[in-house]
């Protein structure tokens, strides 16, 4: 049997401090190295933010390329470092230029197809407003931003775009084609039918105001419109009908309507302050005149800060009679396109972008006639493919000598008719023939359509 060991009192007490202190050190070494591991993350979280901070500083790259057309400018948000310079080059078919607002930074005016530099030199780190100087253009659309972040010039630039391949762009192509034409909530330019008055007056009632318009598909912009619509609703009249057009003005500001090719009286030529006061948002006024005894084919668009609001959608077609064609000639159809550039619609045909711009279908041998309005801020050439076109009018004003051909330059303001003769069997792409305006390397866009001879 093993006898117990005994401890006196002192020696208790003695392991007693013993264990104690032996706790009190495994916790502190504990404590120590939780602290040194701490530490280290926070060291390592600091490097980690000081390396993100100092990574978005110098990742602003030292250049940047910006392109100017009719009427934007692409990419409209650029961000670059500081002492950066800009790379202007002109897609458009007008001159152009570069500015920095509230700086004196600007370039001079670049013709079509030119490029140029702009430095941005000492450019204060913040955010400008980008802009082409030249008038019109920027309400036109031509506006974007410039973002000057730390770093310097001569930091490496960030990783280049990818580059699409030729099986890309082949693959973009045909999925822009097989979208046409693809359907897109709502359709402009359709006739207005009139409300006659005791005295045989045609009274057309229109209501300018701002509503979503489906540009192209899942594309919804602020349009500016007549009765809702881009382009605004057809009016047409017979020569020598007594005309009304009561117009109420629900915009956020003023505005009317000029009947663009028309003769009327001076009173009705609807050009505020000039001939009439400008209808006030909340007021309405009414066109009184007779139309004239000869075919007409004209517009009507707003004049009143028209810059804005004519490229926001605010015009229509205004055809009176009908004009003469040649001998043998019967027209199956008649059609009208609204060329636009600019403003909230863009480049659009009728109010709409490819693929959502609609075909026009004929039957083989049927005639089409056709009034190119051009609403737009620049020129565009019409062409259309394997067919010819037969121009028999400028303006509305017949030719006496109507002559063939298959590209038809438009300019702003003007109209030509033409007859299409759909005598060759085929889906014909029909289109503005300034490129930038229908066609890259993700597809065709803009201002393209077909004929569809069956």
């Amino acid at each position: 049997m093993t006898a117990e060991r005994e401890y006196s009192p002192e020696q208790q007490r003695r392991d007693g401090w013993l264990v104690a202190i032996f706790v009190t050190s495994a916790l502190a070494l504990v404590a120590a190295v939780i602290g040194v591991g701490f530490g280290a993350r926070a060291i390592d979280e600091s490097k980690s933010t000081l390396s993100a901070t100092d990574a978005a500083a110098v990742s602003a790259p030292s250049t940047a390329m910006v392109h100017l057309s009719e009427f934007k400018l692409d990419p409209s948000s650029v961000t670059v470092a500081s002492g950066a310079f800009l790379s202007v080059m002109n897609e458009g078919a007008t001159a152009h230029n570069l500015a920095i607002k509230k700086t004196d930074l600007k370039t001079a005016t670049v013709d079509s197809g030119g490029s140029v530099e702009l430095k941005l030199g000492d450019l204060a780190l913040g955010t400008y407003t980008m802009f082409c100087e030249i008038a019109g253009h920027e309400a036109g659309g031509m506006t974007g931003t410039l973002t000057v972040t730390k770093g310097s010039a001569g930091a490496s630039d960030a990783p280049a775009a990818h580059e699409m391949t030729a099986d890309e762009m082949d693959d973009a192509m045909n999925k822009s084609i097989l979208a046409f034409p693809a359907k897109t909530k709502g359709l402009g330019g359709q006739p207005l039918a009139p409300t006659m008055l005791a005295d045989g007056t045609k009274q057309f009632e229109m209501t300018s105001r701002i509503v979503d318009w489906e540009v192209a598909p899942g594309k919804l912009v602020k349009a500016w419109t007549y009765n809702g619509t881009v382009p605004g609703p057809t009016i047409h009249v017979d020569p020598g009908d007594k005309v009304a057009i009561v117009l109420k003005n629900e915009l956020p500001e003023s505005t009317a309507i000029h009947f663009h090719g028309l003769i009327t009286p001076n009173s009705m030529d609807g050009v505020a302050p000039v001939t009439q006061q400008p209808i006030k948002a909340g007021k309405s006024f009414t066109y009184k005149f007779t139309a004239q005894a000869t075919p007409a084919v004209g517009m009507y668009h707003s004049h009143q800060d028209a810059v804005k609001q004519v490229p926001n959608g605010m015009a229509g077609a205004f055809l009176i009679g009908k004009l003469p064609v040649p001998n043998g000639v019967t027209v199956a159809e008649e059609v009208t396109m609204m060329l636009n550039d600019a403003g909230t619609i863009g480049l659009t045909l009728n109010g709409k972008s490819f693929p959502a711009t609609a075909p026009v279908v004929a039957k083989q041998g049927d005639w089409i006639e056709v009034h190119y309005m051009n609403e737009g801020m620049t020129v565009h050439p019409m062409h259309l493919h394997g067919l010819a076109q037969l121009v028999i009018a400028k303006d509305g004003y017949p030719l006496p000598q109507p002559y063939n051909a298959d590209t038809i330059l438009v300019s702003p303001g003007e109209r030509y008719t033409v007859l299409i003769h759909a005598d060759n069997p085929g889906t014909w792409v029909w289109h503005c023939h300034i490129l930038t305006h229908a066609e890259d390397a993700t597809g065709m866009f803009g201002m393209v359509t077909a004929m569809v001879v069956k």
